[in-house]
């Protein structure tokens, strides 16, 4: 399998984000040597700042081997983002349509090409008090299932001090400079899921094994532990919405 090469529009958009990303920020890379030098293969990513998908790119960009990111298809549209996305060859994904799985596709095809292809098993940014990663959707089990191919584990922290999620009270403060701290792993060891058959329970465990490894790179940046159990977002809303039923009925 080749390689995806840079390109122009690749290249671009990192004259573009790099100088802003050096002046604003100090960076702490680890883990550039688990990037695998040729084939294709996945990075698994913890999502904590509207920010932290340029820290992250930074650091894969560094390595020679570029992401292929699953983005929401509203940001095609946007004037002059829209050029770059599409240019460096992102996935548009179509949120409850059948069009998502066409996105689902393009990025198994886009790995078994050689290429890399970025998740962000969470699907969101984390709602967890501490910024410790939720529980995950089963994309990422489901792709690297399919391909076989190594998924590499990213942990990253520092673009959430500059930018908080979802902290309306919170604002982007980029000043005492902050340090973009991003950690690769080791490819995740999935040989024992190999020959199972993929059921909900199977993709589940897969996705929780995936993120036990970016959960225990990040308590490494963090210096701390994470909550034994991870935030669970459906749980949570499962329960707001028997206690606001509760209430109706009072």
């Amino acid at each position: 399998m080749s390689r995806r090469r840079i390109g122009f529009w690749y290249r671009l958009a990192a004259v573009i984000a790099k100088p802003p990303l050096v002046v604003l920020f100090k960076r702490d890379w680890r883990g550039m040597e688990n990037i695998p030098a040729d084939g294709g293969f996945i990075t698994a990513i913890n999502h904590n700042s509207y920010l932290d998908m340029f820290s992250y790119g930074h650091f894969q960009y560094n390595t020679g081997r570029v992401p292929r990111f699953l983005a929401k298809a509203a940001l095609f549209k946007a004037p002059g983002v829209g050029i770059l996305l599409r240019g460096t060859g992102q996935i548009p994904v179509y949120r409850e349509s059948t069009n998502a799985v066409g996105a689902f596709r393009a990025a198994v095809d886009a790995v078994e090409r050689g290429e890399c292809v970025a998740f962000y098993p969470e699907g969101t940014l984390t709602r967890d008090p501490g910024q410790w990663p939720m529980t995950a959707k089963t994309g990422v089990a489901r792709a690297a299932l399919m391909t076989r191919a190594p998924v590499v584990p990213i942990a990253q922290w520092g673009a959430n001090l500059a930018m908080p999620p979802y902290a309306k009270e919170k604002k982007v403060n980029f000043f005492p400079r902050k340090t973009l701290q991003v950690k690769a792993g080791p490819p995740v060891d999935l040989d024992r899921f190999y020959d199972k058959e993929p059921t909900p329970e199977v993709l589940k465990e897969v996705t929780e094994v995936i993120m036990a490894a970016i959960t225990t790179l990040l308590e490494e940046l963090r210096g701390e532990k994470a909550p034994e159990k991870p935030y669970d977002l459906r749980e949570v809303r499962a329960r707001q919405r028997r206690e606001a039923a509760g209430e109706g009925t009072k």
